[in-house]
């Protein structure tokens, strides 16, 4: 029914909203730890520039509206899609409560999974673990390709870059203090300083851009999936004149300008509400933050996430930061780590794909048993 798809499309944007002030901290934690900008200034960058991101590309929507969910084997209902964004709401709430940064993007997943499961009765068929691609394995689909493999690598990347760009900067600054004169000046810790004081903005607006050119378009492939099945249901015959711009456009991949717009918008509302307690975990519990630590953290996270984004992988914003952070504490002096913290942030990891998805299967049982679905 069209009461239904339209309670989707809010859910979605709901998550929309709560992804974005709960993963500011990926993009806005580096910046404020180092004090390069205030909290304020740094959610203001974070939001317009999560809006620009999610206007470039779309390749990540696809992947969700298509790339997971065998369409063929169960009916994705718009009380499917409800209980897979209540349990990825639900788990994002949750580990923000406990200022953990835990993946929205994986709780998205996982509830879109266990809905998916519990609407075909158990059938794992449901789920597309592996699909081979005609063009190399970068067009691969599947749980396989598009979750698992980036869910390991991503991490092992950001923690990797991080040591390798802070490694980089650091023989650069040496190699100055050798050369001597006005090199030698500008090597010294004050100079340093200032520089990546002013160089952070660049690379947290970059981390922003990559924030949002990866998790808005994950709603947006939500929302078109939703459309593709009630058109597929005839919802979207006749429907009202104020309704019109909910047209069923080119398939279940296909994400209409309207849909872009609106979930870019939604998530910058939600950044700009900001999420401080998940900012004093990435920003000040895991490792102490100079400038250019945070430069370093900041360019190798974002960069991750936008070769990510451009294969259409789902990958993880929280992983990729704070595997970079991690990096970067270990560049600096591995005993400085505070492994208790990054332990409570691993297991969030671990959890989440489960746990939302688990919400979401009850929910979708507790349905049925209502008689709802």
């Amino acid at each position: 029914m069209l009461t239904l798809l339209l309670l989707v499309i809010l859910f979605a944007l709901i998550f929309e909203f709560i992804n974005g002030f709960h993963d500011t901290a990926n993009s806005i934690a580096t910046v404020v730890a180092t004090k390069v900008l205030s909290p304020g200034q740094a959610v203001m960058l974070a939001a317009s520039m999560n809006l620009v991101g999610a206007f470039a590309g779309t390749a990540v929507a696809k992947t969700i509206s298509s790339g997971l969910i065998d369409t063929e084997v169960v009916t994705v209902t718009s009380q499917v899609l409800i209980c897979a964004l209540a349990g990825g709401i639900t788990w994002n709430l949750i580990t923000w409560w406990l200022g953990l940064p835990s993946s929205s993007s994986h709780a998205l997943i996982g509830g879109l999974c266990g809905a998916a499961l519990a609407a075909s009765h158990n059938n794992w068929h449901a789920l597309i673990w592996s699909k081979l691609g005609d063009a190399g394995w970068t067009t691969n689909k599947g749980l396989l390709w598009k979750v698992a493999v980036p869910m390991v690598s991503s991490p092992i990347a950001g923690f990797t870059l991080g040591v390798l760009i802070l490694g980089l900067l650091y023989a650069i600054i040496w190699a100055m203090g050798k050369a001597g004169g006005t090199l030698a000046r500008m090597a010294r810790p004050r100079w340093v300083n200032a520089f990546f004081g002013k160089a952070q903005i660049f690379s947290a607006g970059y981390m922003g851009f990559a924030h949002g050119k990866q998790d808005a378009q994950k709603t947006m492939g939500i929302i078109a999936l939703a459309i593709f099945t009630a058109q597929e249901a005839g919802t979207l015959d006749n429907l009202p004149t104020w309704l019109q711009f909910i047209h069923p456009g080119g398939g279940k991949d296909d994400i209409d300008a309207w849909i872009i717009a609106t979930c870019a918008l939604v998530m910058a509302a939600g950044t700009a509400m900001g999420g401080w307690r998940i900012i004093k975990t990435l920003g000040h519990k895991m490792v102490k933050l100079q400038p250019i630590d945070g430069f370093a953290a900041e360019t190798a996270s974002a960069t991750i996430l936008v070769t990510a984004s451009s294969f259409g992988m789902p990958v993880s914003t929280t992983h990729s930061i704070s595997t970079a952070i991690m990096g970067v504490g270990f560049g600096k002096n591995p005993r400085k780590l505070k492994f208790t913290v990054i332990e409570r942030i691993v297991w969030a990891w671990i959890l989440t794909i489960p746990a939302a998805g688990g919400i979401a299967y009850g929910l979708l049982r507790l349905a049925e048993a209502l008689g709802w679905s």
